[in-house]
């Protein structure tokens, strides 16, 4: 079995390899940047259940039939089956399509959109604790409404008992999974169509 994660989630076939070996430093950073984020050194600002239950939120909120989804949650009901169950269930309420957001910018403000604002249900944050459901309340802001990020979303979270280097490691491990998720699927596409082999264009440059 392959040890690469994106291979092993598109279910990587010869053609499959052979487009991704057109991009071979992206497909070991993304490989580096998983083993990182998931197999971490140290768990002393975010533990292995939390990087676990929250990625498994943050790629289900794409839909329960993505590739990438399914996967994360499985990791988690492996790490704390009782809070993926409360995860799994908020993203499933939670899921909506996007991103949504204002622009400040001159000339820009026309194309901004509204959508959900979420927060974890009263049930969820009880059963997840404050420093989980308010993870999960940034991850969909930065999912959903990226834009709007401020200086009073970090402050909830350091409320919520999150360090500085916990909320940059929540971050990157968000922006990671979006980037992740965005190659398998145009991965899974191509194998689909049975184009992988004569693609003109790599899904993971598409991607980025």
């Amino acid at each position: 079995m392959t040890h690469d994660i994106v291979d092993q989630i598109a279910g990587v076939t010869p053609e499959l390899d052979a487009l991704r070996r057109r991009r071979p430093v992206t497909r070991e950073q993304l490989q580096a940047s998983f083993d990182a984020l998931f197999r971490p050194v140290s768990e002393e600002h975010a533990s292995q259940a939390e990087r676990e239950l929250i990625a498994a939120f943050a790629t289900r909120l794409a839909g329960s039939s993505d590739a990438t989804g399914t996967f994360y949650a499985d990791r988690a009901l492996a790490a704390d089956a009782d809070g993926a169950a409360v995860v799994l269930a908020e993203a499933s309420d939670a899921a909506v399509e996007g991103p949504f957001g204002a622009y400040t910018e001159r000339g820009l403000q026309g194309e901004s959109t509204e959508g959900e604002r979420y927060a974890p249900s009263d049930a969820a944050a009880e059963a997840l604790g404050d420093r989980l459901a308010a993870a999960l309340a940034h991850t969909h802001l930065l999912v959903f409404r990226p834009r709007e990020a401020s200086a009073a979303d970090i402050s909830r979270l350091l409320d919520a008992g999150w360090s500085a280097d916990g909320i940059i490691t929540l971050s990157q491990l968000v922006s990671f999974l979006a980037f992740q998720q965005r190659v398998i699927t145009g991965l899974r596409v191509l194998a689909a169509a049975g184009l992988a082999s004569t693609a003109q264009t790599d899904s993971e440059e598409e991607a980025a």
